[in-house]
């Protein structure tokens, strides 16, 4: 299981991040809110622990974010507002899927991330959208700035992954994990030859970009 752990208080991060180790997860840390979203983006995690109050974006904007991700964790809330119309909050208009207040019990942190871990996933956003690109995943079609473009089924799939991450790098053996299968040699040109194509049918050539040792992101 791999577990996003966002809590800027340094002491209980880090006790969090090793008591949920010592039960076989993998886990990592996010001190500030834009670290949270940056890191949901190009890693699938199975449940994101979100402190509502993060430095730099604050635990509900980054709930928010999340939750129009292409494949979005599950949610659990920690806040040390525990009252009634806090959960409340929490639950439906930030669309979290459980709600933990502080203190709490860690062996019940625990059982809650694995009860959220077994539920089925959700289904990703049917459309996402980024900077005038658009991919409507259920009708398999894709535009740019209102334009249709006509993509074949790997173009579209790496471009559903960069819009996505929403502007954040998605690294080469990710969109191998993500568009092929694991018999395609991650060192292979296929990715290359599938950016190179998809920069040309969006009709603009900078519109991805490769960074060196990070993979492509999408820049407008």
């Amino acid at each position: 299981m791999r577990v996003l752990v966002a809590e800027d208080h340094h002491v209980l991060g880090r006790t969090i991040v090793t008591g949920l180790r010592r039960q076989s997860m993998a886990v990592d840390l996010a001190v500030s809110g834009d670290a949270a979203e940056r890191m949901c983006g190009v890693t699938e995690y199975d449940v994101l622990v979100l402190d509502r109050d993060l430095p730099v974006l604050s635990g509900d904007e980054v709930c928010r974010r999340v939750r129009g991700m292409a494949a979005p964790p599950r949610i659990l809330m920690l806040t040390a507002a525990g009252g009634v119309e806090d959960r409340v909050y929490g639950l439906e208009r930030l669309g979290a899927d459980d709600y933990l207040a502080k203190p709490f019990d860690f062996a019940e942190l625990v059982a809650r991330i694995r009860a959220l871990s077994r539920r089925a996933p959700k289904p990703p956003p049917v459309v996402v959208a980024y900077e005038g690109i658009t991919v409507d995943a259920a009708r398999r079609e894709a535009r740019i700035d209102g334009r249709a473009v006509e993509l074949t089924p790997k173009e579209f799939a790496v471009l559903h992954a960069l819009v996505g991450a929403g502007g954040e790098a998605v690294t080469q053996e990710e969109l191998v994990r993500s568009v092929w299968d694991e018999h395609l040699d991650p060192r292979t040109s296929a990715v290359r030859a599938t950016v190179s194509r998809l920069r040309g049918k969006l009709g603009a050539p900078d519109v991805i970009v490769a960074d060196a040792g990070e993979g492509y992101r999408l820049c407008r």
